[in-house]
């Protein structure tokens, strides 16, 4: 899994790591990530953690972080829906994203 999950990363400028997909996000951290990426008109993948224990255990050991959802940009690790917020609110989200 650990494999797939890196795969995923590296061909994938932006993914989300979420419960749900970004059509019908299952959580309200979930939610608000894709509602702040939608906001930019960028184009990005989502992984639904809740189709496989397996990822949703992997993912966490993968990024070293303990929740959900995350956000990956250019294969790197971004945070969860805590610093998206803060990061999309000072700007500095629309730099990562472009």
């Amino acid at each position: 899994m650990q494999d797939e999950i890196k795969k995923d990363i590296e061909n994938h400028k932006v993914i989300l790591y979420m419960k749900g997909h970004k059509e019908m996000p299952m959580c309200g951290y979930s939610a608000r990530v894709v509602d702040i990426l939608k906001t930019y008109d960028i184009p990005f993948e989502t992984r639904n953690v809740l189709d496989s224990d397996t990822l949703r255990n992997e993912i966490k050991i993968y990024s070293d972080w303990p929740t959900l959802p995350q956000l990956y940009v250019n294969k790197e690790f971004i945070g969860g829906c805590d610093i998206i917020t803060q990061l999309h609110e000072s700007g500095d989200l629309k730099d990562l994203l472009t």
